[in-house]
């Protein structure tokens, strides 16, 4: 293990508990290169999509400091969903048929909407924290979405919307590391996006997840690296923007096969948990082997065990979140043997608050999807979070193809 000193920022009361916390903003890039001189610091992994949309990898690359994180051009793989969609016509990568317009062409926008039938998938262009999507049934309200995109509903990230095609199949995420020539798939997951059971209400950045994601078999993976993200990474590297990081991919297994919805340039969240809590590989190394171009071909371990999270999101969640509710029973909680990952917490007076609108996800490991969602429920009841919610049927999927089996 090479690890050190580990620090965080912003960071929360969660990883306090682990790392030491600086106040850090990462749009200062400046800021930041300097803190990784100070601090002599081997490595700067950088987790959410602003920062490396806006640069950081680059600034850190210029200035010399070890990253793990792509460059600001390659990052437009999450950071436009149109680059990518050019990208996948241009290199024959599979995904769903598409239009890129733009508010100052209305015509042109409404014409769009009639190429593929209803539904129809409507998408800010830019980054919208995961809600800027909506599956239009009717044409009224997909142009309703156009005008509420392009009336600055998602602000920047609305000025181009990506009109496609709706897909039909199961959806699933793939995980894949790359230092920017090597290509190692690292695990699978599927996550609720919608705010309500029975996958109901609108979209939010992920209200729980599990993994692996058992309807993407091997056959259907070893196609996924083959057709999408191995031809993404050359087709990157041969336009003069080599990626480097982690790729996840948002795949929807059609009866043609494996096609991309998106890609997004980072583990992601509630993804990610559920990945860690299966890796039995150390992270550093492997985090560290992609930012020095060595990333080794064999995949990393991971556990056969199921690992499913549950997001506690605070009231309003994903509108206005209701801050500064109490939280109590984390140590009741994890002594169930779950894991509480923080995300919008703080300490006030002593007491643990929400602070944003995901709050906790409540993490469980067992041998089935039906084991590890009951242990994580058993924690989630634990926790005691009156201005919060959470679904209540994370993993229904997996746990209904377990109880057919």
């Amino acid at each position: 293990m090479k690890l050190e000193t580990l620090y965080a920022a912003p960071g929360n009361p969660g990883i306090a508990e682990h790392a030491t916390i600086v106040a850090l903003d990462a749009s200062d890039h400046d800021a930041v290169i300097a803190f990784a001189r100070a601090n002599a610091i081997g490595l700067v992994v950088i987790g959410p999509e602003q920062p490396l949309v806006e640069g950081l990898g680059s600034a850190l690359r210029a200035a010399k400091v070890p990253v793990f994180g792509p460059t600001a051009a390659a990052a437009q793989l999450e950071g436009s969903k149109g680059f990518t969609k050019e990208l996948c016509t241009r290199h024959g990568i599979p995904t769903a048929g598409y239009a890129r317009v733009s508010g100052d062409d209305m015509l042109e926008a409404r014409e769009a909407l009639g190429r593929f039938g209803l539904p129809v998938v409507i998408k800010a262009d830019g980054l919208a924290a995961g809600k800027g999507v909506v599956i239009a049934k009717t044409i009224e309200e997909a142009e309703d979405a156009l005008d509420d995109m392009f009336a600055g509903g998602f602000g920047g990230a609305g000025a181009e919307v990506v009109i496609e095609e709706f897909l039909t199949g199961e959806e699933a995420s793939l995980f894949a590391l790359t230092d920017g020539t090597a290509v190692v798939a690292i695990g699978s997951a599927q996550d609720h996006k919608r705010v309500g059971d029975g996958d109901t209400g609108p979209n939010t950045g992920g209200m729980g997840a599990y993994s692996p994601a058992r309807v993407l078999t091997p056959e259907l993976e070893a196609r996924a690296i083959a057709e999408i993200v191995e031809p993404t990474v050359r087709a990157m590297k041969a336009e003069g923007m080599p990626y480097s990081g982690v790729l996840y991919a948002g795949l929807m297994l059609t009866p043609d096969g494996p096609k991309l919805i998106e890609y997004n340039a980072r583990f992601g969240d509630p993804e990610c948990q559920v990945l860690m809590m299966r890796l039995e590989e150390d992270l550093l190394e492997l985090l560290l082997s992609v930012a020095e171009g060595r990333l080794a071909m064999t995949p990393p371990r991971l556990s056969d065990d199921v690992a499913l999270t549950v997001v506690m999101a605070a009231n309003g969640y994903p509108g206005t979140p209701q801050k500064g509710g109490a939280i109590h029973g984390i140590d009741a909680a994890q002594a169930t043997g779950a894991k509480i990952f923080h995300a919008g917490t703080a300490m006030r007076n002593g007491t643990l608050v929400a602070n944003g609108g995901r709050v906790l996800n409540v993490t469980a490991r067992a041998a089935s999807v039906t084991e590890a969602r009951d242990a994580a429920y058993r924690a989630v009841d634990a926790i005691e979070f009156p201005t919060g919610f959470c679904r209540r049927d994370i993993g229904w999927r997996e746990v209904e193809r377990e109880r057919e089996a």
